[in-house]
């Protein structure tokens, strides 16, 4: 007996599964996108870590609190260095500007951050993403966010997971659509690691590219993205959320009138944040880049935000170690509202100016300390109603963010992995919808669209729908069909073809295996030549072999004549591609989706016409 025996039958029944089960396919690949989107979170928050610690806790003297689940470097700081602050900013704004304006230039207009230039990838460029582009913008996120930047490292992970995804998608020369799903797979991988919420990361990567509407394709291939990116992430950095706080639970239904009004507080803070950063953005650094040159303007913008930073450290970097202090309550009432303001200029001066870092970390700051106002207050006034304050953060941050991002499920599931329950649930579904509402004319990334009616990249599916509803079975003709060895010469292949209808021939090799094609076409120049006749065989003239079955869609069949331009492609059966059913004749394909339109139109024309859809009478 052979001991590789049962390998050998589990690979082929694993390469069967995958060739025939779309759902098993996107798993498959959906779990590769994870695994090197948690290899790159690894290396990306590692960076971070160890680059914060250098330069803002040994250098420049700078103690600042960390949460629970993220102190990775311990050591007190000798000697106290603000100048090195501004330093730093400045000198990675310099080089930002420089590698930005020298090598992807067109990311200047790319969007609000890392989370806008992929969804502005995901609609507008085919879902495709140049490999220099997150590599360059996550290498400058890090220097940002370890020199003090005021930004969050959710939005470049999202980038970067997402270039991860697009390489994946073009190795495996998967079409426009599958690249895009994979783009959001990636981007949700890289959101769920470094979050530690492999939910909600996979959530919010789905929905953030909709204001009213979410990608439901993506989300197989998503979640399985970020449960193994996750599990990958936590092999090295552990499984613990990132704030160590105790576990908070809803019990008085009087409280929902409160956490209405943390919705209300959060949909005008987050109304501050968004005009705050655009004025800083589009008034202030753009037309200090048309006069300046765009690696001045954000070297300027990186030396206020250390200036900044020097004055009032709550605002360097993420703040993550504020909100858990926050949360603790051991924040007073005037340090939130100073930190919330201060915390809307800072983010505005580092990613308005340009440099690189994520908006989703700075916006759960806001909204968490915006949450942490009603909070204290209700405390004060009505102690035995309001007994956690430190809940309002947690729904703050969820509220606040599911407002300005337009993404109402995605932050509510991140908040119940961070409190590992469900206590919050109430709370958080009542604070999320109203700012949703009431910030629906608010919104933080720019290229966002309504729905998938406004998406550029859905344009097509009206043709793809239509095509995905038939398969190869309802429009081809079973049939005998001839196939040639590799080793017939040119001499008896013209007598083959003088006896046959055939315009395309499968090629087989001596063990019966399907290898290639030979189109007429290709031997036209070659069927004159008598001196060639035995000179010349199958295997010499043959090309790359394609096929479709009969359960493929004729959207897929449309794929393989677009790439191969054949006029023919065989049929052959579920088991084994070596067996032909018949041939797809390319005219059978456009022939039915011709008369599927026809037919849609003729059922649109039959439609009864209700009463309420006439004109009013007088």
């Amino acid at each position: 007996m052979n001991p590789l025996g049962p390998i050998f039958t589990y690979w082929r029944d694993f390469v069967k599964s995958y060739r025939s089960i779309a759902s098993f396919r996107w798993l498959v690949v959906g779990a590769l996108v994870g695994l090197f989107s948690g290899l790159t979170a690894i290396v990306f928050f590692g960076a971070i870590e160890w680059g914060k610690f250098l330069i803002q806790n040994q250098l420049a003297g700078i103690v600042s609190p960390h949460p629970a689940g993220e102190h990775l470097f311990h050591a007190h700081p000798d000697v106290y260095r603000p100048w090195i602050i501004p330093l730093f900013t400045c000198g990675t704004g310099l080089l930002t500007g420089w590698l930005v304006q020298r090598f992807i230039p067109e990311t200047v207009t790319g969007g609000t951050d890392g989370t806008d230039a992929t969804i502005n990838t995901f609609h507008n460029k085919g879902g495709y993403m140049r490999p220099l582009v997150p590599v360059i913008k996550g290498f400058t996120s890090i220097l940002t966010i370890a020199s003090g930047g005021s930004a969050g490292r959710e939005g470049p992970i999202t980038q970067l997971g997402a270039g991860v995804g697009t390489w994946v998608a073009s190795k495996f020369q998967f079409s426009a659509k599958e690249r895009r799903i994979l783009l959001l797979a990636g981007a949700a991988g890289g959101l769920g690691a470094v979050f530690r919420a492999p939910l909600g990361g996979a959530l919010t990567a789905i929905e953030v590219v909709y204001r009213e509407d979410f990608e439901s394709e993506a989300m197989l291939p998503s979640i399985m993205s970020s449960v193994v990116a996750y599990s990958v992430f936590s092999l090295v950095y552990g499984s613990e959320p990132i704030f160590g706080i105790p576990r908070f639970e809803f019990h008085d239904p009087r409280e929902l009138v409160f956490y209405a009004l943390l919705a209300i507080v959060c949909a005008a803070s987050g109304w501050l944040y968004c005009k705050t950063f655009y004025a800083f953005k589009y008034r202030l650094f753009f037309p200090l880049k048309d006069k300046i040159g765009l690696i001045w303007a954000t070297g300027l913008g990186g030396l206020l935000m250390g200036l900044f930073g020097i004055f009032y450290p709550e605002v360097l970097s993420g703040g993550y170690g504020w909100l858990e202090l926050a949360i603790m309550g051991q924040l007073p009432l005037l340090s939130m509202c100073a930190i919330i303001v201060g915390k809307t200029v800072a983010t505005s001066l580092t990613i308005g100016s340009g440099l690189s870092g994520g908006m989703f970390a700075p916006a759960l700051f806001v909204g968490g300390m915006s949450g942490g106002l009603v909070g204290k207050a209700g405390h004060h006034f009505f102690p035995d109603i309001v007994t956690q304050p430190g809940a309002y953060i947690l729904v703050g941050m969820a509220a606040f963010f599911a407002g300005v991002a337009n993404a109402p499920v995605g932050p509510l599931v991140m908040v119940t992995e961070l409190t590992q329950g469900y206590g919050l649930l109430a709370p958080l579904m009542l604070a999320s919808a109203i700012c949703i509402v009431l910030s629906r004319s608010t919104s933080l990334y720019e290229h966002q669209v309504e729905n998938k009616f406004d998406s550029p990249a859905h344009l097509e599916d009206t043709t793809i729908n239509v095509l995905e509803q038939l398969h190869v079975s309802d429009v081809y003709s079973p049939s005998r069909v001839i196939s040639l060895e590799e080793n017939i010469t040119l001499r008896a292949l013209t007598n083959i073809i003088a006896n046959s209808n055939q315009i395309l021939y499968p090629v087989k090799n001596a063990e019966g295996t399907f290898t290639g094609i030979l189109s007429i076409h290709d031997i036209r120049n070659w069927m004159f030549d008598e001196d060639l006749f035995d000179l010349v065989v199958v295997r010499d003239l043959a090309t790359k072999r394609v096929y479709v079955r009969p359960d493929y869609d004729l959207y897929q069949a449309l794929l393989r004549f677009v790439d191969t331009d054949y006029a023919q492609i065989p049929v052959v059966t579920k088991d084994s591609t070596d067996k032909f059913l018949g041939l797809l004749n390319r005219e059978d394909v456009f022939n039915a989706y011709h008369d599927a339109m026809v037919d849609m139109k003729t059922e649109e024309a039959e439609l009864p016409i209700k009463k309420t859809d006439l004109p009013p009478t007088a």
